[in-house]
């Protein structure tokens, strides 16, 4: 320990990495100065990949010399394109090809998702949700309820830490679950929970809320590309993720879906339909009647945004340049580990991890709070931010800091708390 905190040591930790080269496959933001920013905000937008421009811009080629022939012309022509993503989904989720899909953007498919697995009675009609979920999945879930003529206050149950606790306990997840599981249609968690970084246990939720007779889903923005997974095997029913996260395919890009095959052939479900969702040997027959391709690409409604899909395609191919998200997930924990060694040894008294140390409940990022008399969280923010750093805020005291294992070095690390350090000594002072 005595020479953790020191640059040759990171320097050195760095010289081991096997994922070292897989850096150079990005473009680093520069500081005014031009040095290279220490970039902790996979979390929030991951960094450009060069092959997302490449991939771009290729489709920019197509478009100019073939203009609508692009849709069926070239190595990778725009009809099916989408599924040249299914792979790469599929492997980042743990599912079968045809159970996932690119589309719409990611509040958007929990909404769509929704219309086929929020089937509310008189008897079942509570979604389980966490309390401070994000936003978004807050609103969406809300108004979902109202869209059926149920009433939120009866209707949505939150799970909250216990008192004096930042972090949901698994059993007391459980424990609702079984508590309030023959009155539930829905539970919908995050994979990854975004403010405090904690990893839920989706496999036992989704066992647990099935013996209730519920249909479980996930949010997987602050999963996909963050941890392994294993949707499939797990039953979970459906999930949907941004990827503009740890998938850095640009602001605003498609989301991911996925749906268990067991719900592909039942004509029954009810969904929001679009001709992108129907059989494709009969789509352009232009016939009136829907009849739902047997994959996830059934919950689709137009054909996609190329340029965004090549952006992702760009990305899932750098994933599989660093061999896949379980190499990812190797070097992650190698990375978060040795930060948060470095948080407890030089800031013990300073700064709080909120994120669970058990790496079973954490991925990438920690949530740090700021335990200084006279001085807050955005304070300290600001004067990292100033010095290089860029990570993200997060009302009312939290900084999230994410080392995301594409191209974070553990130098990136060390640098961080070193500024960190120095940011708080000039607070006090």
């Amino acid at each position: 320990m005595s020479n953790l905190f020191s640059l040759e040591h990171a320097q050195q930790l760095d010289s081991q990495d096997p994922l070292k080269h897989i850096r150079d496959e990005f473009h680093i933001p520069k500081q005014d100065n031009g040095d290279e920013e220490i970039y902790l905000c996979g979390n929030s937008l991951g960094l450009q990949p060069r092959l997302a421009a490449e991939y771009v811009n290729d489709e920019l080629s197509q478009w100019q010399k073939l203009g609508v022939k692009g849709h069926f012309s070239g190595d990778y022509p725009w009809m099916p394109y989408h599924e040249f993503l299914s792979e790469g989904f599929a492997d980042l989720v743990g599912a079968k090809i045809k159970e996932v899909v690119s589309m719409n953007t990611l509040t958007a498919n929990l909404h769509f998702m929704m219309v086929s697995f929020y089937r509310p009675t008189t008897q079942r009609h509570k979604i389980i949700i966490e309390d401070h979920a994000f936003p978004s999945d807050h609103y969406a879930v809300e108004s979902q309820i109202k869209y059926h003529g149920f009433d939120p206050e009866q209707s949505m149950v939150l799970l909250k830490p216990r008192d004096g606790e930042e972090t949901l306990r698994d059993d007391d997840i459980l424990a609702a679950i079984k508590e309030h599981g023959e009155s539930t249609a829905l539970i919908m968690l995050p994979g990854v929970q975004y403010y405090t970084g904690q990893v839920l246990d989706m496999k036992s939720i989704t066992e647990a809320g099935h013996a209730q007779g519920c249909n479980v889903g996930f949010d997987l923005a602050h999963a996909a590309g963050n941890i392994p997974m294993q949707l499939h095997d797990w039953g979970v029913d459906f999930a949907a993720w941004c990827t503009y996260k740890y998938l850095n395919s640009g602001p605003g890009s498609v989301a991911g879906c996925f749906v268990h095959e067991r719900h592909h052939s039942n004509k029954d479900l009810p969904r929001f339909a679009g001709w992108w969702g129907h059989d494709k040997d009969s789509r352009f027959k232009m016939e009136n009647h829907f009849v739902p391709m047997e994959s996830a690409e059934a919950w689709q409604l137009s054909n996609p945004p190329i340029l965004s899909l090549a952006a992702i395609r760009g990305s899932l191919d750098t994933i599989k340049k660093a061999g896949g998200i379980h190499q990812l997930r190797h070097k992650s924990l190698k990375l978060t580990s040795y930060l948060r060694q470095l948080l407890e040894q030089e800031l013990p008294q300073t700064i709080n991890i909120l994120t669970p140390e058990d790496t079973k409940a954490s991925g990438a990022q920690l949530s740090l709070t700021v335990n200084l008399d006279g001085a807050d969280g955005k304070q300290i923010f600001d004067a990292i931010e100033k010095a290089g750093v860029t990570c993200d805020f997060r009302h009312p005291n939290v900084i999230r800091v994410a080392p995301a294992p594409q191209y974070n070095s553990f130098e990136d690390c060390y640098r961080f708390v070193s500024i960190l350090k120095k940011s708080i000594e000039g607070a006090v002072s």
